[in-house]
């Protein structure tokens, strides 16, 4: 099935990783898990103990193209991202809207800030000017580290590099403007914790 962006450019996934047999280059703590599996689960838990209604936003897609082989099944064959995606979460906590972007890097030094859009970084000064809780959740897959981000601390570092700054967060930078999410069980990443902390320093 081919998939094209806004701007009709065909969609080219990833070739599949694949997964080593050996245990030992696989984090225990994190099995091979993906940041937005683990998310996933924890919004799971906090959806189902009454916490919170955090979701992944769909992603729009026009479909273009569908074969028929049965009369009961239809095959997908070319499709249309219809726009380009703002953020990866959205929800409600305590009467306050929640809207966050999910990254992750390889690097142990830095963030960079390429894995980010201007439309997100626009969309989350929209969210913000409303009196909304914009932010990043950023994985550090070699260390398996996670940080939650405030979207006006990720401002600064966006206009830095655009007034031709560093075009990346270093690690330092991370860990005195961010907050370190240990990784837990149930939920695996309660960062709900961290948006207390948030709604106290600013509302």
């Amino acid at each position: 099935m081919a998939f094209h962006y806004p701007n009709g450019r065909k969609f080219m996934p990833q070739p599949a990783k694949i997964k080593s047999s050996h245990s030992k280059e696989m984090s225990y703590s994190n099995r091979g898990k993906t940041l937005e599996d683990d998310l996933n689960e924890t919004n799971q838990y906090y959806l189902t103990n009454g916490i919170a209604v955090i979701h992944k936003k769909p992603t729009p897609i026009q479909i273009v193209d569908v074969h028929y082989p049965k009369r009961s099944a239809a095959i997908i064959k070319e499709a249309y991202f219809k726009q380009a995606s703002t953020t990866d979460y959205n929800g409600v906590y305590k009467g306050k809207y929640i809207d966050f972007e999910a990254k992750e890097t390889k690097s142990t030094a830095s963030f960079p800030l390429k894995n980010f859009h201007d439309h997100q970084i626009k969309h989350m000064q929209a969210v913000t000017a409303q009196g909304g809780i914009a932010f990043v959740i950023m994985r550090f897959s070699t260390t398996d580290t996670i940080y939650l981000m405030s979207a006006k601390e990720l401002f600064v570092y966006w206009e830095r590099m655009h007034a031709g700054g560093r075009k990346s967060i270093t690690i330092q930078e991370v860990e005195t403007t961010s907050t370190k999410i240990p990784l837990g069980f149930h939920p695996r990443i309660d960062y709900i914790k961290v948006i207390d902390l948030l709604i106290k320093e600013n509302f």
